[in-house]
């Protein structure tokens, strides 16, 4: 039984779907990006972050994107968090752990009603919407269809956590991230502590699966 989720979005241009470490991604839809490789779709759910590939060639590739990547200010980090802040309340989503970095975003979820996939999708547009409301869009000019540049990457990097085990070091990790990058802890008013909630019950008639590793 799934507990939670710990989930990753990227921002445009952090992770690529020809990442030599592997990616989400099933295709590659520029033909200048496809110049550096086919997609490098992995179906682990445990963090390639590590792995050693050429860092050389990931940075090659990222100035063949049509836009520059995305790096979030200050004020971007607050209006996302604002957007999707409101979703949580709004929906009646216990998050108990919550990270915004300049180009990725890390937070864990109880399990609800939406499958991850969708709740991804719906986060981004929040997001993208609260951007657009405060004037802080990264890319404000549109198309000849009036149409926005993608502020995120498409999909997103799902971990399903099976256990309190599980939820325990995920919400560490997320906690974490702005630490091991150099940057203040964060705290956000929409985030429920972990020691706020009661103990959630998984079932114990699965078969065990093994941890997250991070």
């Amino acid at each position: 039984m799934i507990l939670a989720y710990h989930l990753i979005l990227s921002a445009y241009g952090f992770w690529l779907p020809n990442d030599p470490r592997g990616s989400w991604s099933s295709y590659v839809g520029s033909r200048q990006l496809y110049a550096f490789g086919p997609a490098t779709k992995t179906d682990t759910r445990r963090s390639v972050a590590a792995q050693p590939h050429d860092a050389q060639l990931r940075r090659a590739a990222k100035q063949a994107l049509l836009r520059p990547p995305v790096i979030f200010t200050g004020l971007q980090a607050r209006a996302i968090a604002r957007g999707m802040g409101d979703f949580f309340i709004r929906c009646q989503l216990t998050v108990p752990a919550f990270a915004i970095m300049p180009d990725h975003l890390h937070l864990v979820v109880l399990r609800q009603d939406f499958r991850i996939e969708h709740l991804a999708n719906l986060l981004k547009g929040a997001a993208t919407r609260q951007l657009l409301a405060e004037g802080l869009h990264p890319f404000p000019q549109r198309d000849a269809k009036g149409r926005l540049p993608h502020i995120f990457a498409r999909d997103g990097w799902y971990v399903f956590l099976h256990t309190e085990a599980d939820l325990a070091r995920a919400i560490r990790y997320v906690e974490s991230n702005p630490l091991r990058a150099g940057l203040k802890r964060q705290t956000w008013p929409f985030v429920t502590p972990q020691t706020a909630r009661p103990k959630l019950a998984a079932n114990r008639t699965e078969p065990p699966n093994p941890p997250p590793a991070y």
